[in-house]
């Protein structure tokens, strides 16, 4: 019975949650950037929609000549994983190599030097383990059974952000270990010069107490 009303809502908070899409707006070639801390060797998938203010139309169109200029940055090496130029709307895949900071930037692209057209840009990032292998293609799949599939894909989300947690835990105590390392044998070789200094000090006073004739 437990089993089965835990069933019942995970199915609700399944079909309540919803991705939501984030959109931003470009002041002619102006570009915008997001930092993503990824863990290593996750999938990202972003799917992105441009669209500018007809007058004419008094509404947000889709511009087919304006092209997306698109790149992603390592941080802070600045080595580039993603760089190139697409249609006003469609999607980009990329795979980080390393966990860490990376950069994640979009500008509008037009013909002209001096074009000021404000541009919405709605961007939908999803990010995955590539070594699942699911099926995005959710044509003829029952609403219901693709919610509970985007929270599976959530919960793996979280649990390859927990592991990423525990791998920059061991590599801040690997250095906190060598730093106190570092210390401990700084402290040792103070001690001895310390020690050299004071055997030579106590030498040079005999010898000179003894050329004075004083001991």
């Amino acid at each position: 019975m437990i089993q089965l009303r835990f069933s019942v809502l995970l199915l609700l908070v399944a079909y309540l949650a919803g991705t939501q899409a984030l959109y931003f707006y470009l002041e002619g070639s102006e570009k915008k950037c997001f930092i993503e801390d990824l863990p290593r060797e996750t999938m990202v998938i972003g799917v992105y929609k441009s669209e500018q203010f007809s007058s004419a139309q008094n509404q947000w169109v889709e511009n087919p000549e304006l092209k997306i200029e698109i790149t992603v940055e390592e941080l802070p090496q600045g080595h580039k994983i993603v760089e190139t130029k697409s249609k006003s709307s469609g999607r980009f895949t990329f795979t980080s190599t390393e966990s860490g900071d990376h950069a994640i930037c979009l500008a509008a692209v037009s013909n002209s030097w001096f074009d000021s057209t404000k541009t919405r840009l709605t961007l939908d990032m999803d990010f995955d383990d590539p070594t699942d292998n699911h099926d995005h293609d959710f044509e003829g799949v029952s609403s219901l059974v693709r919610r509970v599939h985007e929270l599976n894909e959530r919960v793996e989300d979280i649990q390859i952000e927990q592991n990423a947690q525990r791998e920059r835990e061991k590599d801040f105590r690997d250095q906190s270990e060598l730093t106190n390392s570092r210390v401990v044998w700084w402290t040792i070789a103070q001690l001895v010069v310390l020690g050299i200094v004071c055997v030579w000090q106590m030498q040079y006073f005999k010898n000179f107490f003894t050329a004075k004739k004083l001991v």
